[in-house]
């Protein structure tokens, strides 16, 4: 059975951020590899949706959040929720920064 991998808005919108960024420091190539990383990374999270991290955000609109690197960008990080048959992605934030008041936005 396909694993369901549902991709707000907002994580299609970080992951077009990033790879435009890498493009544009003259490195299209990782940029590509970047894309490739989040959908092997989200097929992955998708087949075990368990195995990402539990948060502990104050905000109870984050409760059960999950976060898992991204494949070969690790500082990346992807939140998500396990959902029935498998995974909705919520961001795909670099791990330095704000994380929680971006998550709530």
């Amino acid at each position: 059975m396909k694993r369901a991998i549902l991709v707000r808005r907002a994580a299609e919108r970080d992951l077009d951020e990033q790879a435009e960024y890498l493009a544009i420091q003259g490195n299209v190539e990782r940029a590509l590899r970047f894309y490739r990383a989040a959908e092997v990374t989200f097929e992955l999270l998708a087949s075990r949706p368990w195995i990402g991290k539990v948060n502990q955000f104050r905000s109870r609109f984050l409760t059960n959040v999950r976060t898992f690197p991204l494949k070969g960008f690790p500082k990346h990080l992807v939140f998500y929720l396990p959902i029935e048959h498998g995974v909705e992605i919520i961001r795909v934030l670099h791990g330095a920064r704000d994380l929680e008041i971006l998550l709530q936005e």
